[in-house]
């Protein structure tokens, strides 16, 4: 854990933390029945705002290498996230005009379930990802070529010296995984072709702020984005924000589309950006209060499930989930509460959550334990999992959606 006291995209001083989460696991520090005695390593969970380039971010740096060489997320899990990608794989092979002779490369590609949309259009791909054990599935289950790196501007120009050049550049939740940023835009500019685009999805850091989304702050994410951020990026790294546009995915994010200066921006880079200095994004207060809203929230979740608790109900929860595991490390809600989580990936089943050590097992354990109350851990996908689970429901089974707002479904 290395503190930061300058702004990782510009440098400037940093404010002092506007929320401070405690001192937590890594979120997607799963562990084997084995480790459950060890000691396990916990680190200062706090963001900060800089008031030079707007930039929200992390006060503390953990290692990229102990968070992201083995990693246990799949991004094919979700169908919500499948659909998501399917559709604008198909957009952009019929906008941008790709063929066999382009290239399409993703940052983060994780296991395929992006770039492999392209395949089934003829069009050349590279995955990048960091995470060797994700990108061999991505090769054997999708067909999609991995190169096994972090992504950074000498990893682009080595493309580069290969003769490789991307028409499209895909990074979807992954500009928050970097310490660095200006290592991650700079290498878009590096890899683009000058009609290129790099195709950028950031969960919104207003949507943070007024939706009380803190379960999103965890380790693994170093920054969190307004475009006012971004815009300030691009411009550092020789390029400009082409488009914009809110996406519902993730409890709310920005598509952005970074490109070459040498193109017409959309008018609606222009209007969102007024629109975010208007409502404060661009100003300290903005924050001012979001801790105090957390703690307030804080009181009120775990009131709730202590009087479930009280009255004999029994409760599990669904998605051993990163923004789950800040959820119940910040509230310390464990196993005297939780019987279980549920969640659809093999790579967590048989092990237990972060902090907690609640035992996580397959989806399949929810109809045939049936608790009174099921706590959805990833409620951004809560309309996906209530459909999962309707015989759960139809038994008279009931959900906990925790965040925007509290509530019993």
């Amino acid at each position: 854990m290395v503190g930061v006291n300058s702004c990782r995209a510009c440098g400037s001083p940093l404010q002092a933390p506007f929320l401070d989460l405690g001192v937590v696991p890594l979120a997607n520090n799963i562990l084997r029945r084995d480790q459950l005695q060890c000691q396990e390593p916990k680190y200062a969970l706090a963001t900060t705002y800089c008031s030079n380039c707007s930039l929200v971010q992390l006060t503390e740096n953990v290692s990229p290498k102990d968070m992201f060489e083995h990693y246990v997320y799949r991004s094919s899990y979700s169908d919500t996230m499948l659909s998501h990608v399917r559709k604008l794989a198909s957009e952009l092979v019929v906008r941008e005009r790709l063929n066999d002779k382009s290239l399409v490369v993703e940052v983060a590609s994780n296991d395929g379930y992006l770039l492999k949309n392209y395949i089934e259009h003829g069009v050349p791909v590279l995955g990048i990802d960091p995470a060797a054990n994700i990108a061999e599935i991505a090769e054997k289950e999708a067909g999609v070529p991995t190169l096994v790196e972090f992504f950074n501007k000498d990893i682009a120009q080595g493309l580069v010296n290969q003769g490789k050049q991307a028409d499209i550049i895909h990074a979807h939740n992954v500009l928050a995984h970097v310490p660095d940023p200006n290592e991650l835009i700079g290498g878009f500019s590096v890899l683009l072709k000058e009609t290129g685009i790099a195709v950028v999805e950031v969960p919104y850091v207003r949507d943070l702020i007024e939706k009380l989304e803190f379960d999103t702050i965890y380790h693994e994410h170093y920054s969190y984005f307004s475009l006012i951020a971004l815009n300030n990026l691009a411009v550092a790294n020789g390029l400009i924000i082409k488009d914009v546009q809110r996406v519902e995915i993730h409890g709310g994010s920005l598509r952005v589309e970074f490109s070459k200066p040498n193109v017409v921006a959309s008018p609606r880079v222009a209007e969102f950006l007024a629109e975010e200095q208007e409502a404060g994004i661009g100003d300290e207060g903005f924050y001012a209060l979001f801790a105090t809203k957390v703690a307030e929230f804080k009181q009120e979740f775990v009131k709730l499930l202590q009087s479930l608790k009280d009255e004999g109900a029994s409760i599990a929860a669904y998605g051993a989930s990163a923004k789950g595991s800040t959820l119940l490390s910040y509230t310390e809600i464990g196993r005297e509460t939780l019987d279980f989580v549920a969640d659809r990936s093999l790579l967590k089943q048989d092990h237990y959550s972060p902090g907690g050590h609640i035992p996580i097992v397959s989806t399949e354990e929810v109809l045939k334990q049936k608790p009174d109350y099921l706590l959805l851990l990833v409620w951004n996908f809560a309309d996906e999992i209530i459909a999962q689970q309707a015989g759960y429901s139809e038994q008279g089974g009931k959900f906990i959606v925790p965040l925007p707002e509290l509530k019993i479904i």
